[in-house]
Parts: structure tokens; C-alpha cells; sequence
């Protein structure tokens, strides 16, 4: 059949079907985004302080001031997670009101179902890709309500165990895929588990540092 006897549209899928696929640039690789958003609050916690157990005092997280039901917390968030398309860093931004940056003890980013306690996988609060090797400054760290952080594999956090009584059992750590344990130690593997819902953020207070002052699952942006 001669081609100008073929509907415009059938040429043109055959032409892009003819033509080679355009090359990319491997630099874009640091400079695109995959992109995830949360949404924090006190609702998203799972407990009140009230029902802490009874081992968190002895795992050096009890309060230090007197705590406020969730249905009572103005607190709230947004978040946002930037992973670049070749997984070399993740960007992190947080906006929060109702939270006096001095009360702040910890901010993590853990892994875990909605409503399931689960491992921390980085530590927002650690310096120089380490953990725990100084006491973050959230008043210097949080500036108008914002905090920022860039994180690579050095950040991502990986533990033998959680307090005895705490679920889920050793071995704790961000489990990926299926079939033998393996664990999160990339930007890739958080990637990974961010795409099932399985990241979210979680804000400790002095008020509420055991279940957290507000959280926030992590989904894909909208």
C-alpha cells in the first residue's frame, strides 16, 4: 500500500516507531527528581504518651514534660522527600507549626506500615552522615518553621535490635523485597520501599517522645 494512501495517524506512529530512541544525558541523572510528600499530624501516631509502655522509661525515652492527647496537639506538617533519578542523594524538607524548635528531641524517618511503630532508617538529628555523634541544634536547625537536609548512603541507619518489648523482633532493620531478610542501605532501597508506602516521618518532642509528637506516612506526590 502506498504511504499516501495511509491515514495521517498510522504514518505517524510509524515514523516514531522508525526513529531511533533520543540518547539522555547522564548528568540529568543528578539533576532530575522522583518525588514524595507527607502530610504530618498527631493523628497519625498510634498511641497517646499515657500509653507508653513501661520500658521506654528504662530505654531512655520517657517525657520530660507532661504530655497532650493527640485530639488536643496543634502541631502539623508537610514534608517533602526529592530523591534524584540516579539515586546518588535524597533532599529532605520539612515544614511544621505549632512545634517550638526547642522542644524537638528527635526527628527520624522510619519504616512501617500506618499506625505500626517501626526502625528508624535515618536519624534527621545526626551530623555529618553519622548517628547520635552530636546533639542536633533544632533551633538553629529548624529557621521559620522549615528544616532541610540532603542525605546519601552514609545516612541510611541499620540496628541488631529495638528495646525488648517493642515490635517488630530482631533482625530490625528496613527489610526490602522479599523471600531472605535483606536490608535498606542505599538511597535505592529507600526509594524502593518509599514507592509502597512504607516510609514515614516521626517528630519527638520533650512532651512526647516515645510515640512522637506528630508523624506523617510518605507517599508519592500529587
Amino acid at each position: 500500500m502506498p504511504f499516501r494512501s495511509l491515514p495521517l495517524l498510522t504514518l505517524a506512529a510509524l515514523v516514531a516507531c522508525a526513529a531511533p530512541a533520543m540518547a539522555k544525558d547522564p548528568a540529568l541523572g543528578d539533576t532530575g527528581f522522583v518525588v514524595f510528600e507527607a502530610w504530618l499530624s498527631p493523628a497519625q501516631e498510634p498511641a497517646d504518651e499515657s500509653e507508653m509502655p513501661g520500658f521506654a522509661a528504662k530505654a531512655g525515652l520517657a517525657n520530660t514534660k507532661p504530655s497532650t492527647p493527640r485530639a488536643q496537639r496543634e502541631s502539623r506538617g508537610w514534608g517533602q522527600l526529592r530523591f534524584t533519578r540516579n539515586m546518588g542523594r535524597v533532599e529532605v524538607e520539612v515544614r511544621m507549626t505549632g512545634v517550638d524548635p526547642a522542644e524537638i528531641v528527635m526527628f527520624h524517618i522510619h519504616c512501617g506500615r500506618p499506625g505500626v511503630l517501626g526502625p528508624i532508617l535515618v536519624d534527621l538529628g545526626a551530623h555529618g552522615g553519622g548517628h547520635g555523634d552530636h546533639a542536633m541544634d533544632w533551633t538553629k536547625a529548624v529557621k521559620d518553621g522549615v528544616f532541610r537536609k540532603t542525605l546519601t548512603n552514609a545516612d541510611i541507619k541499620t540496628l541488631d535490635g529495638l528495646p525488648k518489648g517493642l515490635a517488630p523482633r530482631p533482625p530490625e532493620a528496613c527489610p526490602i523485597g522479599s523471600g531472605p531478610p535483606s536490608l535498606v542501605k542505599t538511597v535505592a532501597g529507600m526509594h524502593h520501599i518509599a514507592r509502597r508506602g512504607l516510609l514515614y516521618f516521626n517528630l519527638h518532642t520533650k512532651a512526647h517522645t516515645f510515640y512522637g509528637e506528630m508523624r506523617g506516612q510518605i507517599y508519592p506526590a500529587e
